[in-house]
């Protein structure tokens, strides 16, 4: 059933007028396929990325103010065993003069994800490219597939909209980790977890799982192949992304 939907809103003929912008951006939680359909008229996704821009900075400038780079590079210290026993072994001015280099670089890195975000987009819409026109023949150009990769992350629009509300009301600084903010993992409550586990556990997040679920349906359309073959190298994709987690979890 799924399949056939999914084919029927592939093979459908296109609106002449097409979707702004604006309606992909909407049709997207709640009539994905309409989205996706539209990629293949037109592969623009200025607007997700600017959302995405104006999102995280707006999460960022929160975290600065109601938690502070400071707390936050010292949360992740704490969750380092390593890099807190080497700086234990340092002299308490040393120590001192790493924590605040540490902050500075964090909120530098903080403000510069929107970058960090058009590099992994660009990266991973080259795998999905490669991926179905080499694995499945088909017919994707990469900007069909870098769209469908930044449409298919809106929902991690709800993280940063989550962090600033918890943040504002009653969020706890001393607890705060930018790598996982928000509770829709079971990550984010094994707090006295190892690592690698946390980390596995923050792979089954809500969030995450929904844009998979996005990329599955929006490559299938665009690619016009069925929903099971899609999930497949969607899914593997998503699978060595949490290997790749885990393994560096366990080295930190």
């Amino acid at each position: 059933m799924v399949n056939e939907l999914v084919m029927n809103a592939s093979d459908a003929a296109p609106d002449a007028r097409g979707l702004s912008q604006g309606e992909r951006v909407v049709d997207t939680f709640i009539a994905p396929s309409k989205t996706f359909a539209d990629i293949r008229r037109n592969a623009s996704w200025w607007l997700p990325f600017l959302l995405m821009l104006l999102f995280t900075t707006a999460s960022t400038f929160v975290v600065q103010h109601q938690v502070g780079f400071d707390r936050v590079n010292e949360n992740q210290v704490r969750e380092s065993p390593r890099r807190e026993e080497a700086l234990n072994q340092l002299t308490p001015e040393a120590r001192a003069i790493s924590m605040a280099k540490g902050a500075k670089v964090t909120g530098i890195i903080s403000y510069s994800v929107p970058v960090f975000l058009l590099i992994t987009f660009a990266i991973y819409a080259l795998l999905l490219w490669a991926s179905f026109n080499f694995g499945l023949a088909a017919q994707v150009t990469y900007s069909q597939a870098l769209a469908v990769s930044f449409y298919s992350a809106l929902p991690y629009l709800l993280i940063n909209v989550l962090t600033i509300v918890t943040l504002y009301f009653g969020g706890n600084a001393e607890a705060y980790d930018y790598k996982n903010p928000v509770g829709t993992n079971l990550g984010y409550y094994m707090t006295e977890s190892a690592p690698w586990l946390k980390s596995l556990l923050g792979s089954f997040d809500l969030v995450k799982l929904w844009s998979v679920v996005l990329t599955t349906i929006g490559m299938s359309i665009v690619a016009r192949k069925t929903i099971m073959q899609s999930a497949a190298i969607v899914g593997i994709l998503w699978l060595l992304g949490v290997v790749v987690g885990v393994v560096g979890a366990s080295f930190s």
